[in-house]
């Protein structure tokens, strides 16, 4: 793969060269740069603090990787590839559920095997949009339309293209995603999350009978701004759109101020620097979530209904293209010194959707589920429909609730 200033890819290393201890460096290198990138994203992984880690010059990793995109994109394909072996594991079920039930559980054992380092370690997708259009992204791309047919029913002849893109990118979007909740729990409880999730995702939220009966909350608007003119409030909805579609490298100062058409002098005239603009647009999205939940306790009259809401609302206004929230995966960008009160507050917020989810409980209007992990897969949700258009070519603001929210309230696999 190309690296981001064109240079061609590097020629293959000999084949007589591919020996046993060839393999081992190789997947030693790989194993250690997935932790640097977990850590601090691709931006920050270097391969002088890979090769540090393995004591090995900075040349020893070189020979294997030219680059550190090239390093980057033979961690993302390796983990693709072991993703793509519990999806196979989900595959071989008899019918939607057992496949469904099997991949989760195929998913979640890997997960505890990391977690206990009986395996090695997988490189997270937050940066993957960084290295562009090549073998990676089509790599993604099929273990996608593979996840895809796991949140199929059985019945799935009957549903449109859009429809089942939109299910894809759900169950997706609560896979990955778990990787930021799981701390929470002991390794050897992952076998309890995966029934659990499995519970929410094929049975739903709300009870047997509820009513899917969103109300579209107000409009927020946290600031006023003169029509024409450019503000600290236009370049955060700007860097918003531009680090949910390419990334945090991907969104540069020169891009950032080339949408709003402003010089980088007015850029740096409104922000200090680009870290300091991502720091602004998390707490932007922070507040636009308080609001919005504050606003749904007021106008709905259950739990259901104020989480019916709040998500509905979000994902509609996603897909006209507002961007609203900045998705959490950019906080791997963020300054380290940064990501604990970042932590704290995505910790605080998953808290405020459990109360919600507990108030549901109590009035009936949700089913006794675990209201934790509920409400990351509530979050977890809403911060996918960033990505929504992306991945369900077609979703508007009129269907992205009803094909996108409703399925995780109600059920993939509803029974009669």
């Amino acid at each position: 793969m190309a690296d981001d200033q064109g240079s061609p890819p590097a020629a293959a290393p000999p084949a007589r060269r591919r020996t046993r201890r060839f393999e081992a460096r190789r997947r030693a290198i790989i194993t250690a740069a997935a932790g640097f990138i977990n850590r601090k994203g691709m931006r920050g992984m270097t391969l002088a603090e890979v090769a540090a880690k393995l004591d090995l010059a900075p040349t020893g990793v070189i020979y294997y990787f030219p680059s550190k995109e090239a390093l980057a994109g033979a961690c993302y394909m390796e983990s693709l590839e072991r993703i793509g072996e519990t999806v196979d594991i989900g595959a071989s079920g008899a019918d939607a559920p057992q496949r469904l039930q099997r991949f989760l559980d195929a998913y979640y054992d890997l997960r505890q095997r990391i977690a206990r380092r009986d395996a090695p370690p997988m490189a997270n997708f937050n940066d993957l949009r960084a290295l562009g259009p090549g073998p990676v992204s089509d790599a993604y791309s099929d273990l996608f339309r593979r996840i895809r047919a796991l949140a199929a029913p059985d019945d799935a002849e009957g549903m449109s293209h859009l429809e089942l893109n939109a299910r894809g990118h759900l169950l997706t979007v609560e896979i990955f995603w778990s990787i930021a909740w799981l701390h929470r729990h002991e390794p050897e409880d992952y076998g309890r999350v995966s029934r659990r999730v499995y519970d929410i995702l094929a049975n739903g939220i709300a009870a047997p009978g509820a009513d899917w009966t969103p109300v579209r909350l107000p409009a927020l608007r946290l600031t006023r701004d003169t029509e024409g003119e450019v503000s600290r409030e236009t370049f955060l909805r700007a860097a918003t759109a531009l680090i949910n579609e390419q990334g945090y490298l991907g969104a540069s100062v020169e891009k950032i101020s080339a949408r709003l058409n402003v010089t980088k002098g007015a850029f740096y005239h409104y922000n200090e620097d680009k870290d300091d603009l991502v720091k602004a647009c998390f707490d932007r999205s922070f507040e636009i979530m308080g609001r919005m939940i504050r606003s749904a306790e007021e106008l709905a009259g259950s739990g259901l209904k104020a989480l019916t809401s709040i998500a509905a609302t979000l994902a509609n206004r996603e897909a006209n293209g507002e961007a609203m929230l900045l998705r959490n995966s950019a906080m791997t960008s963020a300054p380290l010194a940064l990501r604990p009160r970042l932590m704290r507050r995505f910790d605080r917020l998953a808290d405020r959707m459990a109360s919600l989810i507990s108030d549901g409980i109590a009035d009936g209007s949700i089913r006794p589920v675990d209201a934790n992990i509920a409400a990351q897969m509530v979050n977890a949700m809403i911060n996918g429909s960033a990505q929504l258009r992306t991945w369900a070519p077609g979703v508007t603001e009129e269907n992205a609730a009803e094909l996108y929210v409703k399925p995780l309230f109600l059920g993939l696999f509803p029974t009669k």
